[in-house]
């Protein structure tokens, strides 16, 4: 890798629509930011779960908030609400949903190598 590179989210490596969602990455190495916009209605558990199968979100996430709020709920039944301006930490295991009528827009990095989502629209 280049020791200064930039890109940009319009021309991601990976790009991922399922509904009411739309996440963006790019990989810098082993390391991966990604976009995600989130549209009101939107929640894991209706939009992502289906694809998945899961009973709540096996990904950990850290990212930021950059507009609307976001609630989560973690399945040891702690909430939190996280608004534009803040920073996250999410373990494996929670379920999330957008508050509110306004658009959820996050950043959120990996750096475990991994492929950033859990699941494959074929």
């Amino acid at each position: 890798m280049a020791s200064l590179e930039t890109r940009s989210f319009e021309n991601p490596d990976q790009s991922m629509a399922p509904d009411k969602t739309d996440a963006r990455v790019i990989n810098f190495g082993s390391v991966a930011a990604a976009k995600v916009t989130l549209q009101p209605g939107w929640s894991w558990s209706s939009c992502i779960k289906p694809a998945v199968g899961t009973e709540s979100c096996e990904t950990g996430h850290i990212g930021v908030v950059t507009k609307g709020k976001l609630r989560v709920k973690h399945d040891d039944g702690t909430e939190v609400v996280i608004v534009a301006g803040e920073a996250y930490s999410l373990a494996p295991g929670h379920d999330g949903w957008v508050e509110g009528n306004e658009t959820v827009e996050a950043y959120e990095f990996n750096n475990t190598g991994k492929t950033y989502a859990v699941w494959d629209e074929g």
